[in-house]
Order: structure tokens, then C-alpha cells, then sequence
């Protein structure tokens, strides 16, 4: 399929999504410039519903799937005081920390999610912290620190860089799937 099929496609999708659910199909019946598009976004509207909002929820991460990200913050890990969530992925938390000693300076700081301290995930975790610190590149954010929190979860402190979500970086400039992917 062509970028700019794909594109169209997308944008109907995406279009239909910001409907009430009982509209969306009208929509895309009269917006959809073939009959092939429309049964398309039709299909891939009928597969999101099913899925529930499923791919946009955090996997289940056992007894603490019911805590909260934010849960942390304001408390202290070691010299860093954290004071917001600004990442998330299904292994760990990414927060905003302030650095208190043996410098001040604002940092990101990753920790492992509860429930998720296996020991085949802590493993992963702690070849993702080595490989970041192996690394010496100006796009790649420098690892400054490491250690495990009071109940054993492995953190790493990395530089903080300010910047977009690429998810947000990819709407804004209207890329296309595989665009995106090349991304």
C-alpha cells in the first residue's frame, strides 16, 4: 500500500476515533475516497473496539497493577527527590528528580515498576543501564548514577533532556506509517 494510502487511511482512523462511537461509521462511509479505504477503517475501527483500549493501558504487572507511576513522587531516592513522572514504558518509571548531593542538578531517574522485579526482567533492566553507560554519543543521554531503592528495585540516573515524545513529535509533523517506522 502507498504512503499516501496509508496516510489516508490513518487520518480516517484517527478522525473517526474523536467521534461518538455510534457516528463513526457514517463518517468513514462518506469520507472514505474508495470502497476499499472505507471497509479498511472499518475493519481496523471494528479491531479497536474489540481490543477494549487494551494497547493503551500499561500491561498487568501482577498485585501492584493498581499503583500509580506518580506514586513516588516527592518521595527521596537516595540524593534525588523525585517530582514528576514523565515516561513510562512496560518495564520501569521514568521521573524527574532533583539532585541534592554531591551536586545540585535536575536528572531522569528510571526505576523498575513493582511487580516486576523477576529476576529475568532486573537482568534486562540492568543490561539496558550497562549498554547506556557504555555509550558515548551527543543524541545518547549520559548515565550518571545507579543503585537500588529501599525495597530493591534497581534505578539508573541519567542526564535530563527536554524535548517531545516521538509519538507527539510524529503527529505534529503528520508522518506517515512508514515514515514513522523509519523514525
Amino acid at each position: 500500500m502507498p504512503d499516501a494510502r496509508w496516510q489516508r487511511q490513518w487520518e480516517l482512523f484517527h478522525a473517526a476515533l474523536e467521534l461518538d462511537v455510534p457516528q463513526r461509521d457514517a463518517f468513514v462511509r462518506e469520507a472514505a475516497d474508495d470502497d476499499t479505504l472505507c471497509r479498511d477503517v472499518l475493519a481496523l475501527l471494528a479491531a479497536h473496539a474489540q481490543a477494549g483500549g487494551a494497547l493503551d493501558r500499561p500491561p498487568f504487572v501482577g498485585a501492584f497493577a493498581d499503583l500509580d507511576a506518580d506514586d513516588l513522587v516527592g518521595e527521596s531516592i537516595g540524593p534525588y527527590r523525585i517530582r514528576r513522572v514523565i515516561g513510562e514504558g512496560g518495564m520501569g518509571v521514568v521521573y524527574e528528580a532533583e539532585q541534592h548531593e554531591p551536586v545540585s542538578r535536575t536528572v531522569a531517574l528510571k526505576v523498575i515498576k513493582l511487580g516486576m522485579d523477576t529476576r529475568e526482567v532486573v537482568a534486562r533492566f540492568r543490561q539496558e543501564r550497562q549498554a547506556l553507560a557504555m555509550m558515548n554519543h551527543p543524541n545518547i543521554a549520559q548515565v550518571h548514577d545507579a543503585g537500588a531503592t529501599s525495597d530493591g528495585r534497581p534505578y539508573f540516573v541519567m542526564e535530563m533532556v527536554e524535548g517531545r515524545p516521538i509519538t507527539q513529535f510524529c503527529d505534529e509533523e503528520q508522518l506517515g506509517t512508514r515514515q514513522r517506522l523509519a523514525l
